[in-house]
C-alpha cells in the first residue's frame, strides 16, 4: 500500500511540511509506503472549464505545460491522498485549490478515478480559518467517493513561524491520531477488496 501526500504550502520545510511528515511518520511505521509531493511554490493554472478532460477521458488534464498530470498519475497510483496546505485568508493556497479543481475534476470525468481511496487532509494555521481551509480540502474525498479517516479534533496545527508547530503538543497528538487511523482505514479497505473471509466483495 502507498499513500502520497501533496504539500500546498511554498514553504519546503515550514509548518504544513511538519504537519505532513508526522502523518506521514505513523503510516511508515505502519508498514505502508509513502511519497511527500511539493505543490506550493509550483507554477500551477487553475482549471480553464474547457471540459476537455469530459471529452477525452483520457485521464490528463487538457493543460499540459505543468506538473498537474504528473500529480494526477501519482494520486491514482495510490492507495491513499493526504492533502496539507497552510490556511489563507481562511482557506487554502492558490495551488492547493488549483490542484483541488484540477485533479478532482479530470479524476471525476474519466469515472471517479479515486473512489475507494482513503482521504485525508491537515491545515496549519497562525490564527483562525483552519476548518474552512480543511472543509476545502475534503470537499475532494466526498466529491470523489473517497473514504476520510477522523480522529480527536479537527486536523490542524497552531504556529505561526517554521516549526512552531511542533510546540502545539495536542495538535500534534491529534495528527499522529491521524495517521494510526488512516493506517487502520487502509488495510480494512485493503482487506475488503481481496476479499477476505467475512467480507463481501464489492465496491470500494
Amino acid at each position: 500500500m502507498r499513500v502520497v501526500a501533496f504539500n500546498g504550502s511554498p514553504r519546503k520545510e515550514g509548518n504544513t511540511a511538519l504537519a505532513l511528515g508526522t502523518v506521514l511518520a505513523e503510516l511508515e511505521a505502519a508498514g505502508i509506503a509513502t511519497e511527500l509531493v511539493q505543490v506550493g511554490g509550483r507554477r500551477v493554472a487553475g482549471c480553464r472549464a474547457c471540459s476537455r478532460c469530459w471529452e477525452r477521458r483520457d485521464g490528463r488534464c487538457a493543460v499540459a505545460n505543468d506538473p498537474v498530470n504528473g500529480w494526477i498519475a501519482k494520486a491514482v497510483a495510490a492507495d491513499g491522498i493526504l492533502l496539507g496546505s497552510p490556511t489563507y485568508f481562511s482557506d487554502v493556497s492558490a495551488e492547493m485549490k488549483a490542484f483541488i479543481d484540477r485533479v478532482g475534476y479530470v479524476c471525476k470525468a474519466n469515472g471517479y478515478l479515486l473512489r475507494g481511496k482513503a482521504g485525508a487532509a491537515v491545515a496549519s494555521v497562525a490564527r483562525t480559518g483552519a476548518v474552512h481551509a480543511l472543509d476545502t480540502m475534503h470537499h475532494l474525498f466526498f466529491n470523489a467517493q473517497m473514504f476520510i479517516p477522523g480522529a480527536g479534533y479537527m486536523n490542524c496545527v497552531l504556529g505561526r513561524n517554521p516549526g512552531d508547530v511542533a510546540q502545539d503538543a495536542t495538535g500534534m497528538e491529534n495528527l499522529r491520531d491521524l495517521g494510526r487511523n488512516m493506517a487502520l482505514l487502509l488495510k480494512a479497505l485493503d482487506a475488503w477488496r481481496r476479499g477476505e473471509p467475512g467480507r463481501e466483495k464489492s465496491r470500494p
